[in-house]
């Protein structure tokens, strides 16, 4: 992503990471594995957002050899899954009931679910459940100021650890209690790589959150209590302050006064997910933000995230005059704190009010050690919550003290090799909101990944890989494009065609009907296409200091309303600039995968003067969509849409002038 862009000590920060997602060709291959059943929260729901066909959080295959899969439902029920096909094994919430809770707050409920190493022997497990204050039976071990909701870690203890439904005993090992109605304990787990006799077998972490509470206090850099912390216990022993569990000696802060020597790291605000690479050993967690930044650190024993003194890289203010001047770039005697290795921001829209929810949110996941897609090797693959994004950075460049690790955008494909958004698949059968996704990621004990839904409760196999727009576009090419009798423009008066250069020479105007570009040429040499892949060597003619700057490529054209274009520019702080789009007897609409649905897409393309290859592939088959430049091997732009199956090609720009010395067509006649 590179190092943020430099920013005046005293000024607040608005656009902290300033650089998009980079488009990568690679898509993965998503193969349905398991559909859930209804779920309800307990009281009926308040917050909409809960409104989900069920509330899956994760799946994780059981350390017993029988290749049973674990999934829990924050309403209540652990599933086990065996080819695909789900049961009961055990109702949480009506183990618990009617302290039970999960009607409120985004994560309360049934939240995880993690499996001793010894299971198959030992039959035990671990899981983390919630309540309201008003309904629970215990003080909770720590609590926060004014706490309405307690996090509980329940031990179990099955009879006959094969057995398909659980039967046992289970016996409480700790209770938190948290000032607010989010950011509770998101995960707890054991590290599946540590062998019998390492230091870190049979211990299990737990991502604590700051109960939402950070943001005005400092609870998450108060070392006497857990919140904001990831802590790290031995749940088999018996040395910690309430004799339910034990701290292991090698924790940072054992034996200082007045630090809980079940602190791991700490700084954290929202620490949702959090894994090991089975190669290196390291452990990635994925962090969501508050005002603007989601990021993945690399976390050590004894570190300090920074939260609420930091967000991200920058310095946060927990009390500013203005609630939008959140963010400073950090002061020059900066220390003690450790930074992303990768991080994405929020991007909210022009106008946007900075004390409201943009919807943005990191999903934590894996590093990909797996053996049946090699592609994805030594790839940590992660997303985002909301919007379904499914992201990539390579292990290898996720490094501490260095600059972050450019952050990839995969496509995705149906098993029948239909390009797909997340939204596309988990909206279809949802329940509340259907563009919001509610991503999470599993493994299985071969590190094979998995893609869950909330929104419609189901979960998809990763099973392979596809290159985008990697189909065949045919072998007829038209020649002599350049030649001005073959170019039929909106407006002739503004264009000069001298044989090797095609000339927009003055700005377009706006003519009346449906949004669109303003002043364009349409080749009418050839014949018309289907499949096609244009290239084209363009330029723009005005001044590298004038934004929003651009040129677009036209494809599909049927008529001066109906027709894509891809737009290539200088800027992508507006919605017209670099976007796939179609005109369709309507306002334009936008088809880019690569916009955020509010006020970003693809980063800027164009940023001076001099002549820019760019290529557009178009496969109508699959509606898939392709655009590139200057050779990149992964698309700047992508897209999927089926409307126009064939069409003739074309140059143009919106209201500046630009050039091509160079107009390359290659496709398949249309029938």
């Amino acid at each position: 992503m590179g190092v943020p862009a430099a920013h005046a000590a005293d000024a607040p920060v608005y656009d902290p990471v300033p650089t998009e997602p980079v488009t990568s060709k690679l898509g993965l291959v998503l193969s349905e594995y398991a559909q859930f059943p209804q779920s309800f929260t307990n009281p009926p729901l308040i917050d909409q957002r809960l409104n989900r066909i069920a509330r899956i959080n994760t799946i994780m295959e059981l350390p017993d050899g029988s290749g049973r899969r674990a999934v829990p439902d924050l309403n209540g029920n652990l599933y086990l899954v065996e080819n695909g096909v789900p049961h009961v094994y055990l109702d949480v919430a009506a183990t618990f009931a009617p302290e039970f809770f999960s009607g409120r707050g985004l994560g309360q409920g049934f939240g995880y679910v993690t499996f001793h190493p010894e299971f198959r022997r030992n039959g035990t497990f671990y899981t983390i459940h919630t309540t309201a204050v008003a309904n629970a039976t215990r003080t909770p071990d720590y609590a926060q100021a004014n706490t309405i909701y307690q996090a509980i870690i329940t031990e179990w203890k099955a009879t006959d650890p094969a057995a398909g439904t659980f039967s046992g005993t289970h016996r409480e090992v700790l209770r938190i209690g948290f000032g607010g109605q989010i950011h509770g304990v998101q995960e707890i787990n054991f590290n599946p790589y540590a062998k019998r006799g390492d230091p870190d077998y049979g211990l299990l972490y737990l991502a604590v959150g700051d109960g939402g509470q950070g943001v005005g206090n400092t609870d998450p850099q108060n070392l006497a209590i857990p919140h904001g912390k990831l802590i790290r216990i031995d749940p088999k022993g018996t040395n910690a302050p309430n004799g339910r569990y034990g701290i292991p000696v090698d924790n940072p802060f054992v034996g200082q006064a007045g630090k809980a020597g079940e602190i791991y790291a700490y700084g954290f605000r929202d620490p949702h997910r959090f894994s090991w690479d089975k190669a290196t050993g390291k452990l990635y967690l994925g962090h969501i933000g508050e005002h603007a930044v989601e990021s993945i650190y690399e976390v050590q024993k004894g570190d300090n995230l920074g939260w609420s003194e930091r967000e991200g890289r920058y310095r946060f203010d927990r009390a500013p005059a203005n609630p939008c001047d959140r963010l400073y770039p950090l002061p020059a005697d900066d220390a003690g704190f450790v930074y992303p290795v990768a991080e994405y921001d929020h991007n909210p829209a022009p106008g946007w009010n900075c004390t409201s929810d943009v919807g943005v949110a990191v999903a934590g996941g894996f590093v990909y050690r797996g053996a049946a897609i090699p592609a994805l090797r030594g790839k940590y693959i992660f997303g985002d919550l909301v919007s379904g994004w499914v992201f990539y950075t390579e292990a290898s460049e996720m490094k501490r003290g260095q600059a972050p690790a450019t952050i990839h955008r995969l496509n995705l494909f149906t098993a029948a090799g239909t390009p797909i958004r997340m939204q596309d698949i988990s909206g279809p059968g949802s329940v509340g909101d259907p563009n919001r996704v509610d991503l999470r990621f599993g493994t299985d004990r071969s590190g094979e990944l998995y893609i869950l839904a909330k929104a419609n409760g189901k979960i998809w196999k990763v099973t392979g890989t596809r290159t985008f727009a990697a189909g065949p576009v045919g072998t007829t090419r038209v020649a002599d494009t350049l030649r001005g009798t073959n170019w039929r423009p909106v407006t002739p008066s503004k264009w000069q065609f001298t044989g090797r250069e095609v000339i927009l020479a003055e700005a377009g105007v706006e003519r009346p009907g449906p949004r669109r570009p303003f002043e364009y040429a349409i080749l009418t040499a050839g014949p018309v296409m289907s499949s096609v892949e244009i290239k084209a060597d363009v330029r723009l003619d005005t001044p590298v200091e004038i934004t929003n700057r651009d040129v677009i490529i036209v494809f599909g054209y049927k008529s001066d309303t109906e027709f894509y274009y891809a737009h290539v520019s200088t800027d992508n702080t507006i919605l017209p600039h670099n976007g796939i789009f179609k005109v369709n007897n309507a306002d334009r609409e936008r088809l880019d995968y690569q916009w955020n649905g509010r006020s970003r897409g693809a980063n800027p393309a164009i940023t001076d003067s001099a002549y820019h290859e760019v290529r557009v592939k178009h496969l109508p088959a699959t509606g898939e969509i392709a655009v590139y430049l200057d050779g990149a091997k992964d698309p700047l732009m992508t897209a999927r849409d089926t409307t126009f199956q064939s069409g003739r090609v074309g140059f143009g720009s919106f209201d500046n002038v630009g050039r091509t010395n160079s107009f390359k067509v290659t496709g398949t006649p249309a029938a």
